[in-house]
């Protein structure tokens, strides 16, 4: 299949979740797949300062701190844990290393070439990598995101930190504060509570985790303050000033009110990602960004440029790694000639906060903006599992059309509402009622089960309620 005409037949724009698996797949359905990446590592922000070392760090605090704080005690199991914080980060730092050489190896068994280097645009088909001229019958542009400056305020990393910064801290700070209470804020506001620190959040609207659906909000933040979480909802930062090792921060009301001040000796920013676009030069190719910085793409992910497209966080869409990776297979499945598809209304969220927080298609008021609905709730507290693990906060709500019965969304609160929420998703993707689910036999004891009872309750049925 390969055009001589070109160094390659796909180019792949960043080695990100998107674009390493878009690189993969390409090169196995055939086409000779080169990927531009600059980080020293493969993997992207995902794996290297993302997804992966967060739940490293999430895990392992999370046994210090069912040691600390007598959880372990009560099932008989006396310690006084002490906290190694270094081999803590060892532990992190290898769970990457292995991740990232696991893709690099992938490359070489796929026949993937790494262009080592920032790829710019000379026209559609042309890219500078480092100075070196490359060029591709199809490119595809995966350079994800990076964190939004707040303005007025200097990330130094030490300090005033980002995502990346709050991994990478030396010791557990006395007070942190959290700009932001979003997914990334509170499951790095987490690891360093469950360290020791205390954790003010401060968030702009009314309650944590925007875009969520409503009741699980409401929930989570209820069970967010147990574990001695601060918050401070409709608040807005109006200024961060650094003296030594120690900041001053500025809030008010969102709504315009007395300002005060919060004393902290670290300040986690995390109001969100932006698309990156800078550099790539997409004036030369005729691509504007829309007004959310995004990259607009067609059906089949193609841009305005010809043989030109695009995935991942750089288009519209939430900015989730396993959304990317989809995307990725998509791309290369429709540059390749076939049929890629990515259905869009059933991309599950989690929140890795313990208990996880999960959700996949739409919220409760969504769903009720468009029609008549049924809503099916099961506590964890009725659950025999989440009972014996002494992990009973939290519920299950699964949303469906009061008519057809078809499952709209499903809402986890569980310690394991991650891996839940997958056969949630899997029943929605072939179009299941909840009736589907409710009938379908559940390993006992397990906390999937609360997904059935949930489903039994649409039709208000549950058994252990």
């Amino acid at each position: 299949m390969a055009d001589a005409t070109y160094d390659y037949d796909v180019l792949v724009i960043g080695a990100g979740p998107g674009g390493y698996v878009a690189a993969i797949r390409a090169a196995q359905l055939g086409l000779k797949t080169a990927c531009a990446e600059s980080r020293e590592t493969l993997g992207g922000t995902c794996l290297n300062v993302g997804c992966i070392p967060s739940k490293a760090m999430l895990h392992a605090s999370e046994y210090f701190d069912a040691a600390a704080n007598g959880a372990m005690a009560k099932m008989g199991i006396k310690v006084t844990p002490e906290l190694d914080l270094e081999t803590m980060h060892g532990q992190r730092r290898d769970a990457v290393k292995q991740l990232t050489g696991g893709i690099e190896f992938l490359f070489k068994k796929n026949k993937v070439t790494w262009l080592k280097g920032r790829a710019a645009f000379e026209d559609a088909h042309t890219v500078d990598v480092a100075g070196q001229r490359v060029t591709a019958k199809n490119i595809v542009i995966a350079t994800g995101s990076s964190v939004t400056a707040l303005p007025g305020v200097t990330i130094d990393q030490k300090v005033v930190v980002d995502s990346t910064g709050a991994l990478e801290l030396p010791k557990v700070p006395e007070h942190l504060v959290v700009i932001g209470g979003g997914v990334i804020g509170l499951e790095l506001g987490s690891v360093w509570r469950r360290l020791g620190a205390k954790v003010t959040v401060v968030e702009y609207v009314d309650q944590v985790l925007p875009g969520f659906d409503g009741e699980v909000r409401k929930e989570a933040n209820k069970i967010f303050k147990k574990q001695d979480l601060e918050f401070k909802l409709s608040t807005k930062v109006t200024g961060v000033q650094v003296a030594g090792d120690k900041a001053t921060i500025t809030v008010e009301p969102a709504a315009g009110g007395a300002a005060e001040t919060i004393e902290a000796d670290c300040v986690l920013v995390s109001i969100g990602r932006r698309p990156n676009t800078e550099g790539l030069a997409l004036d030369k190719i005729g691509i504007e960004v829309n007004n959310r910085g995004q990259i607009e793409i067609d059906h089949d992910f193609r841009t305005k440029a010809d043989g030109v497209w695009a995935i991942g966080d750089v288009v519209p869409g939430p900015m989730l790694a396993h959304k990317a990776e989809d995307e990725g297979i998509a791309v290369a499945e429709n540059i390749a000639g076939q049929h890629g598809i990515v259905n869009h209304d059933v991309i599950p969220s989690v929140v890795y906060t313990w208990p996880e927080i999960a959700g996949v298609g739409l919220t409760e008021e969504q769903a009720k903006a468009n029609g008549e609905i049924k809503v099916g709730k099961f506590p964890m507290a009725g659950n025999s599992r989440a009972k014996t693990n002494h992990e009973d906060g939290g519920f299950v709500k699964v949303i469906a059309d009061a008519k057809s019965d078809r499952v709209l969304g499903v809402w986890c609160i569980a310690s394991v509402a991650g891996t839940m929420i997958a056969q949630a998703a899997q029943a929605m993707e072939f179009g299941a009622t909840s009736e589907d689910i409710a009938y379908t036999c559940h390993a006992h004891p397990t906390h999937s089960e609360a997904i059935k009872e949930a489903a039994m309750a649409v039709t208000g049925k549950p058994i252990h309620v």
